[in-house]
Formats: C-alpha cells, structure tokens, sequence
C-alpha cells in the first residue's frame, strides 16, 4: 500500500498555546474523533453478542484437554454454547446477591472461563478486577480490600491466596473455583469462613434461576484494571464501555479501510498474554464482537510453539519479551546450521531487507526457499503480528516482518488509555516509530524544559506525549489526587513518555520524564526505590541499578562499603586489605549479590524488580566525578555512560545464562512429554 506523506495532521483550528505543540489526529480521521463501532453496540455485552449473531454454530472457545500429560487436540465451544454459559453465569450472580456495581475478582491464568465469567458480568452490570500473581500478595490484599470485594472467580491453586491469611481480606465472602471443590478445599474454606463454590454449580444455579440480561449503559464503568505503577501500592484504572469500544473502533476504523489489521469471523487468536492486562482484553474484545475463534494455551510459556501448531492462528498478538526469544531462537538455530543453509538464510535476509525499505514484504524466491519454515513456527497462517506494552528494537521488527512474511504493527499507550493510542499502519515498514494517533484519541507534545525537550525543537518537535478522546479512562478507583496529577483540567492524559514527530507525522518514544522506564515484559522499574532498598544491606555503600527496556532482568553497580567489607573479609579468611583489592575476588561478589536478593526479599522487592547481576567498583560516586549532582543525586546518562562496557559486559553474561537456563528447561518439558 502506497504510504500518504503524513501520517498524522494537525486538529484543524486548535489554538496557539505557548509550552505546547498543537494536537495531532491520525490522516485519514482529521475532523473528528471515532467515539463507537459502526455497529452501534452500547456495552461490551451487546459487542458480544454482536459476535453470536455473526457466529452463531462457529467456534468461540478452544482449549486443549490434557490425557495422561500429554495435550490433546483443540475442543471447542460454539457462541451459542458460550452464550448460554454467560446467560447462566449472569444470572446465577444476580441470585448470589451481586448487583450493578457490584465488584467480582477474577483470579487465574487464560482460560475459557475466565471469558464466560468476564461476559457474565458484562450481561449483569458487575464491574470485573482482575487479579495477577505478579503484583504480588500485599497488592492483592490491597486490590480486594479497596475495592471491597466480596466474590472472586479464581482456579483452585489460588485457594489459599485467601483462606492462609483470612484477617486480611475481611470483605471477602466467596471464592467460586472453577475446577470443581474438593474436600480438602471445601475443609480449607471452612476453616476460613469462606464459601466455596464450584463454577459448575454457578451454571447450575443459573439455569434454575434464569433471568435477563442487564448490561449497563455507555459509560458504565465495566472494568478496574490495576496497575503495578512504580512506587508504593497498585492504582485501579477506571474503564467504561465507551472507552473500550471507542478504542476498538479506532481499530476497526483503520482495518474496514485497509489502513491496519482488520480483524474478522474467520481469524483464529491464541489466548496466552495475561488476561488481567489491557492489551489482551481489548484483543479480545475485538475478536469475539466479529465472531472470531479464541484458543487458549495450555498455560505454559514453554509449550507455546506447540499450541501454535496445533491452532495455526491468523493473528498474533505479542510482546517484545517473547519476540525477542523468537528472534533469538531462529537466528541461533540458523548459526547452528552452519554452512550453505546459514549462508543462504543470510542472503535471503539481506534481500528481503532491501525489499522492504522499498516497501515489498513478499519476495517470489525467498519466501518460499527460506521463509516459509521460519512462518511455519507461528503456525504458517499468521497474517499479522502486534506487538505492544514495552520497546522493541528496529532490528527484530524488520526481521519479523520479513522472516514471518506478514504485517507486523508496533502499538503505543498505556492501560489508561485502554491500551492502544497510536499505532502503525500497513505497509510502513520504517522501524523505530510507533505509528499516528489511533481515530480514537489526539496527541499532543508538551515542553518539558528542564530536559530541553520542547515543541519548537528542530528538526522535530519534542515533548511529553498527552493524549485524549473517549478512550482516556475517567480516573484512579477511589484516588482523585492520583487522577488530578494524570489528568489535566482539559482531560489531556500525561503519559509521562518523551517523543517526537518525524518529518512524516509519526509518533518515536525517545526518553521518559521520570527516571522510571519499563522492563521487556512491560514491567515499570523505579530504579531509586531498588537502590534505595539494595542501600539497606549492610555491603551495599552506593548502587546504581540499570535496566534495559529490550531485556527482562535488571543489573547493577555496586561500590561496597569499605568500613564492613574490610573487617569481613578478614574474618572469611579471604585475602585483601584494601576495597580495590576485595572487589576483584568472586567470592566477595558473590556473597554481596546474595546478601543484596535476601534483603531486596525481606523488603518485598518482586522478583523482576532483583538484579540478576552486579559488578562492583571501589570509587564512590561523587561530585567531582560527575556521577553526582551537588545535591547528591544519581546522575544517571553519565552513569550509564561510565559504565557502558560493564554494563554491556553482565547484559551479556546474564542474557546467555537465561538462554541456557531456558534450553534446560524446554528439554526437561520434552523428556517429561516423552
């Protein structure tokens, strides 16, 4: 497709303000923004139901059984099954006492279930939480006790998340597990005082006491959807209908068009990202309104390759962690190979990648020569990667692009914006850019002039990204100070991102306004706080903590305490009076690195927040090294900058023990396969 010379315009008639740049709108939705889906659904029950009607008999949900370990081929449920399973469940709420506005947690990785129970709550005017392990068990206690929830839909291995410490969750009165009650559960629960439930009764309950249908209205909240954020406690992002369905219009403005995916009955998804996430609800949102099939994975990240296989998927939904691994594992198994297969894999690479800054995805020879086994891994019908929720380097998306012959959209936002707020379009296969504003919502940039960041900039205008439209959430659950500080008084949402517009309208992420920056899983760090925590050990004089955004683990220098090594070392027998002396000896490091696990653990550091590596260095950070500010702050690009080459240095070391860790792991899953 021929790309237009802009991507994006400026809002025609928007006023001059000084500090700001004028907002920007996708260039093929100028005048207005898309605020609901040509169908004219009103919640996200009727965009449901839109898809029974389409689909009807058709598949819906997949998932696979498992026979003596081993998974079985895909079963599936028609929508008219799924139908009457979220008619029942609905109904079954309502007898239990839940109401409109009512709050029901749901706990447990994808599952068929987890859809049913979102879509009865949908049906009924229940607002869903979801809950995730990662945050960790005192955001959960959080979560359930702000939100005062009294129900929860969790699989049975999440039990004890309620019943061990039962104080703790004083509102909670119900926990329905979805793989039946056995009696040692049911003993567990009554010790609690809990009432269990198993899902199959709810579906019996519901059929015994039918009722209506009573979905909310546009803008009825449906949704909290908390954040991990990057201090302190999760916020509860607020969503209503209207922000969810204006963003999948927006969507499915671009794709009617040809613009960007468009997404029909007859595409198939593989369900594996978190269901708890925004990016994975509004995927879903979108697929079942057409009456697309849904298939679930087994649950192991492990055993992804295999669940593709099996469903050959249409679209492919993803993150950078998991497509970095895929990258990796073709390009290793390519080195492998060695030889003439290896030296025409390259040439078929450097062909296909001059094609594509032409714009020609497809190449006659190639293609089916080399590609074709490589687009086989995903199932060999994908027909469209997304990937969102962290960077990804320009390198791994051209070689996506070009090794899984298909279109590959990098998309931008943040689960306050229901996940998507640009995107980039068919047959733009520029990298590094993360698209135009989505026909849902408008951007602008705002000067940030502490870091030279302004709108005046040139050659590209530069500043804090802020975005609005019927997509942007109406605030934090019960947090207004939170909101204030999100939210401006014209309903423009700071991201707290830094980007710019190239000389094509499209949207770069280049810096962010706090020191917090995101893991490859999607993770935000704040590095102050994890050295801040890592200073409390009693080796750990100074810490500089440092994360790459295209790696999932954290690293770190260390400049020990000279006072506490010293002494310590002596009494270990280990040689050395001096720090520069001790620093260089493993075993030093190797008791700090645990000393530094144990107590980031003791104070409630998740895992993914614990380096994975450290190096350590005996001069202190200093004013007159420039590595502090007169203040004694971090300077943290001039740290980087020292430290470039170790740095460089335990990314590598670490990466490579991941791969090897992750190898032993994939032969342990086959061997037990086997």
């Amino acid at each position: 497709m021929k790309q237009p010379q802009l991507s994006s315009v400026e809002v025609k008639d928007a006023p001059e303000i000084p500090g700001e740049g004028k907002p920007r709108r996708n260039v093929y939705c100028p005048d207005k923004l898309i605020d609901s889906m040509p169908s004219g659904v009103q919640n996200l029950y009727e965009n449901f139901k839109r898809g029974v009607e389409i689909s009807g008999d058709r598949p819906c949900l997949g998932r696979r059984p498992i026979v003596d370990g081993k998974a079985q081929p895909y079963v599936w449920e028609t929508y008219n099954q799924v139908h009457q399973k979220v008619l029942q469940s609905a109904s079954a709420f309502k007898h239990y006492g839940l109401t409109k506005g009512s709050r029901l947690g749901i706990l447990s990785v994808n599952r068929p279930e987890w859809v049913i129970v979102e879509q009865a709550c949908n049906a009924a005017a229940i607002i869903t939480v979801p809950l995730y392990d990662t945050l960790g068990a005192e955001a959960i206690e959080f979560i359930v006790n702000e939100t005062e929830m009294e129900f929860v839909v969790a699989s049975n291995d999440k039990l004890s998340s309620f019943t061990k410490d039962r104080q703790k969750f004083p509102t909670l009165k119900t926990v329905i597990l979805l793989d039946g009650v056995n009696e040692e559960e049911k003993q567990q629960a009554d010790a609690a005082n809990i009432k269990i439930i198993a899902f199959s009764e709810v579906l019996e309950t519901g059929k015994a006491n039918p009722s209506d249908p009573s979905p909310g209205t546009y803008v009825d909240l449906v949704t909290i959807m908390y954040t991990s954020g990057t201090t302190g406690l999760p916020k509860g992002v607020m969503l209503s209908s209207q922000n969810v369905l204006s963003d999948a219009a927006g969507v499915d403005f671009l794709g009617s068009r040809g613009y960007c995916i468009c997404i029909t009955k007859d595409d198939v998804h593989l369900s594996y990202l978190p269901l708890a996430h925004v990016f994975e609800r509004m995927v879903m949102t979108y697929v079942l309104g057409v009456g697309g099939a849904v298939g679930f994975f087994q649950g192991s990240a492990l055993k992804l390759l295999d669940d593709l296989d099996q469903l050959k998927p249409t679209i492919f939904p993803s993150v950078p962690r998991l497509l970095n691994r895929i990258y990796d594992k073709v390009q290793s198994s390519v080195e492998a190979k060695g030889g003439m297969s290896a030296s025409l894999f390259k040439s078929a690479v450097k062909a296909k990648t001059a094609g594509l800054r032409n714009g020609h995805l497809t190449h006659w020879l190639w293609d089916r020569l080399v590609f074709s086994k490589v687009k086989a891994r995903l199932g060999g019908r994908v027909k469209a990667i997304f990937t969102g929720s962290a960077p990804i380097a320009p390198e791994v998306l051209d070689f996506l692009r070009l090794a899984f012959i298909c279109e590959v959209y990098e998309g931008y936002g943040q689960t306050e914006s229901c996940g998507g707020s640009s995107v980039t379009l068919t047959g733009d296969y520029e990298s590094g850019n993360v698209g135009t504003p989505i026909p849902s919502c408008e951007i602008k940039l705002v000067d940030v002039p502490e870091m030279n960041y302004t709108s005046n900039d040139k050659p590209y205008p530069r500043g804090e990204i802020c975005y609005r439209g019927p997509s942007i959430f109406s605030g934090y659950y019960k947090n207004e100070e939170k909101t204030k500080e999100a939210i401006d008084e014209n309903g423009w949402l700071h991201s707290g991102d830094i980007g710019l517009w190239d000389e094509k309208g499209r949207l770069k992420i280049i810096d962010r306004k706090k020191n917090i920056f995101k893991l490859a899983q999607g993770e935000y760090i704040a590095p102050e706080k994890i050295e801040n925590v890592y200073a409390k050990g009693k080796f750990v004089a100074q810490a500089f903590v440092y994360g790459d955004s295209l790696k999932a683990f954290l690293v770190a220098i260390i400049i020990p305490d000279e006072e506490v090594l010293v002494p310590w070392a002596k009494h270990q027998g280990i040689a050395g009076n001096s720090l520069a002396d001790l620093i260089k000896d493993p075993k030093v490091k190797d008791a700090i690195l645990k000393d530094m696990v144990k107590v980031g653990k003791d104070l409630g550091l998740k895992s993914f927040e614990q380096v994975k590596d450290i190096h350590l260095d005996s001069t202190l950070f200093s004013v007159e090294n420039n590595l502090l500010t007169p203040t004694f702050k971090l300077k943290r690009p001039q740290a980087k900058e020292h430290y470039q080459a170790q740095l460089n240095e335990m990314i590598e070391r670490v990466q490579a023990q991941e791969e090897e860790k992750e190898k032993k792991q994939n032969l342990a899953e086959e061997q037990k396969g086997k």
